[in-house]
């Protein structure tokens, strides 16, 4: 009897402090993995049929009625559509309220330290060539971001739960343009900058290779 073919997998790497996009099919599947432990990558999408359909923490909160987004969440867009569900959570702690980092943030909060264009200047840069401006990026789904919000509602930034090997997979809903990241800011990675790997499966285009 002959045996199923396994869908098709592509797997990839992105360095430290810098930023990938590529196409998501409905029903492809997205690993993000972090290979080291301790590591925050950025996640972006965008309606492949029309950019200014983007992801929405305030959609997504309105709906999911939880700000603690982990396995059976879904990601809801700007026009009320869920963009991709969350099929596996090995870490359970990740954070929708904050934007990318960019060179405003490290001039606010890192003024001893090096200006960086963080996730913010990546995505954008990884975007261009799907047509998707930087004032269309909207609040990341910061997976593995560890940002607990105190009972008088301040926030903090500590350092990531994930450990080496853990995983977040999710699922699209719809055929998307995602942007993905390693995380550049210090205090989002607890001071060091680590890889980010993930991979897509089902994917139907072989040797496609993201941005």
């Amino acid at each position: 009897m002959p045996v199923p073919e396994s869908p098709p997998v592509i797997a990839q790497r992105i360095a430290p402090r810098s930023g990938v996009a590529f196409p998501l099919a409905a029903g492809e599947e997205l690993t993000i993995i972090d290979p080291e432990g301790g590591q925050v990558s950025d996640l972006v999408a965008f309606a492949a049929a029309d950019p200014g359909e983007a992801v929405s923490n305030g959609r997504t909160f309105d709906y999911e009625e939880t700000i603690a987004l982990t396995t059976g969440s879904r990601l809801w867009s700007n026009r009320s559509r869920v963009m991709l569900t969350i099929e596996e959570d090995m870490v359970g702690r990740h954070d929708f309220l904050l934007t990318p980092c960019s060179h405003a943030t490290f001039a606010h909060f890192y003024p001893d330290k090096p200006t960086h264009r963080g996730c913010f200047g990546n995505l954008a840069a990884a975007l261009e060539p799907f047509g998707i401006g930087a004032d269309r990026i909207p609040t990341a789904f910061n997976v593995f971001m560890n940002v607990p919000v105190a009972a008088d509602g301040r926030i903090a930034v500590l350092p990531p739960l994930s450990r080496a090997g853990d995983r977040i997979r999710m699922r699209a809903a719809i055929d998307l343009i995602v942007g993905l990241t390693a995380c550049s800011a210090y205090a989002s990675n607890g001071g060091s900058f680590k890889p980010i790997n993930f991979r897509i499966a089902g994917a139907e285009m072989a040797g496609r290779v993201p941005k």
